[in-house]
């Protein structure tokens, strides 16, 4: 078992005595990557990464990296990636360092202010992807051009590669695109990616995440037609009623609980900073109590998606006109599977949930699954020594995402891939994808610390 945040620095210089923020020249480049990244509006279905590539190869070019070392492209003119090689020694296998540039749709209308101008304000740092995931990729940048100042000589190579359609998937993916076309440019050891999160409760920081794990993202549709006829002659064979009986059902079904390896550690850890009847019950969850698990589950959703598949409607359709009898009525039926779980498991449970043979079942989406990343002690070691360092108390944490990355493609392809960003949120306050999307702003900087300090330590010697 790998041992949390009480370690010693075996070597290294503590951070406790120095500033947890980076120098002042480094900030205000971080910054000014990070604003130019929220201010290009890269929307997955209706920006495009492409600008922010080439913004981001010029910076590197003006830094002094070599061109050769340099790709830009993608597989569409829109949706172009940007990946940069700084050279180590080769004594072993490079480090990927990923971030996409791509974010999920914003309307003026739906925000309070403009969510493609970056505007800091009240201790914060407002726009769209100022949390998901332009906060790491302009950091990525900034600590590899601090590294090529600062005459920094890794043990291996370490590789940048920010990437677009992430929020959007399909053709133009760019991890998946890069793995297919040019899987040279970012094949490494392993890779470090967005996931991992800081929880932050009334301002204190409490816990920091490492991702080892994802659910596996499907869509299914829950479809019935009829023929229809006119409304002022309705009938009790309405594709509509068919369809709410359904979704009624799942709506009130549940998945069976499920424990993994990353989840027990999860639980466990969490148990030692919670307080009152919840510590008792995380403990007793990490050990396969069922009631337990089924108090837990009542009273958070973000754990109860760590127990279990979920399934939940997230769109509908309905009906050609106001006066007439719907000859179709449909709903997409989100689901995030539980790692041991299988896509063909849940559309046959989802058939037996909606229990009415005019309701049919079909897979949309699947997105493949892919084996969890290995506990690696070295790696576990340094996340919970830099998080120890910078953050006295604070314990670290295992996690499966109950969401979804494209750290997926990279596991599936056998490249490991681990959710560290380091940047503190408030545990009820995240609001990716959301209304006014927000990063503290001294959790950007002092994440900005983080991962350069542990990058270092992954790249060199022990």
């Amino acid at each position: 078992m790998w041992k949390l945040s009480s370690v010693l620095l075996c070597g290294y210089v503590s951070l406790r005595a120095a500033s947890l923020l980076p120098p002042e020249a480094d900030q205000r480049l971080a910054r000014s990557i990070y604003a130019e990244m929220v201010e290009s509006k890269s929307g997955f279905s209706t920006g495009a990464t492409t600008p922010i590539a080439q913004a981001v190869a010029a910076r590197l070019k003006a830094a002094g990296f070599p061109e050769k070392d340099i790709f830009v492209g993608g597989a569409s003119p829109t949706k172009y990636n940007v990946v940069v090689r700084y050279h180590g020694t080769g004594a072993h296998k490079p480090i990927l360092l990923l971030a996409h540039i791509d974010v999920v749709e914003a309307r003026r209308e739906d925000w309070s202010m403009d969510p493609f101008q970056f505007i800091e304000k009240d201790g914060y740092f407002y726009g769209r992807g100022t949390t998901d995931d332009k906060a790491q990729a302009a950091i990525w940048v900034a600590n590899l051009i601090r590294y090529k100042r600062e005459g920094f000589h890794p043990d291996r190579d370490l590789i940048v590669a920010l990437t677009a359609d992430e929020e959007g998937g399909g053709p133009y993916n760019g991890v998946d695109w890069l793995l297919k076309n040019h899987r040279d440019l970012i094949d490494a050891e392993f890779a470090i990616n967005e996931g991992g999160k800081g929880e932050m409760i009334n301002g204190k920081r409490i816990a920091n995440e490492i991702g080892l794990a994802e659910k596996t993202y499907a869509d299914f549709r829950f479809e019935v037609r009829n023929k229809g006829g006119h409304s002022s002659r309705p009938v009790p064979d309405n594709a509509i009623y068919h369809l709410a009986g359904a979704l009624y059902r799942l709506s009130a079904y549940n998945f069976p609980f499920q424990l993994n390896e990353v989840t027990r550690a999860y639980f466990e850890q969490l148990s030692k900073i919670e307080t009152g009847s919840l510590r008792a019950d995380l403990a007793k969850v990490a050990r396969g109590d069922e009631q337990a698990m089924e108090r837990v589950a009542r009273q958070s959703p973000g754990m109860n998606s760590m127990l279990r598949t979920t399934c939940v409607a997230t769109q509908l359709e309905g009906g050609h006109a106001p006066n007439a009898l719907p000859q179709l009525a449909a709903a997409n039926i989100n689901c995030r599977i539980f790692p041991d779980d299988t896509v063909e498991h849940v559309l046959a449970t989802l058939k037996k949930v909606a229990a009415d043979d005019q309701v049919l079942v079909s897979i949309k989406t699947n997105e493949g699954k892919a084996p969890p990343s290995p506990m690696r002690p070295d790696i576990m070691k340094a996340f919970a020594q830099v998080t120890d360092s910078m953050w006295p108390g604070v314990i670290t944490v295992p996690e499966m995402s109950t969401g979804a990355s494209d750290g997926r493609y990279l596991r599936e392809a056998g490249i490991p891939t681990y959710g560290i960003q380091g940047f503190f949120l408030d545990r009820d306050d995240v609001r990716a994808h959301g209304r006014d999307e927000r990063m503290p702003v001294e959790s950007f900087y002092q994440g900005q610390t983080f991962l350069y300090e542990l990058v270092k330590r992954l790249s060199t010697a022990n």
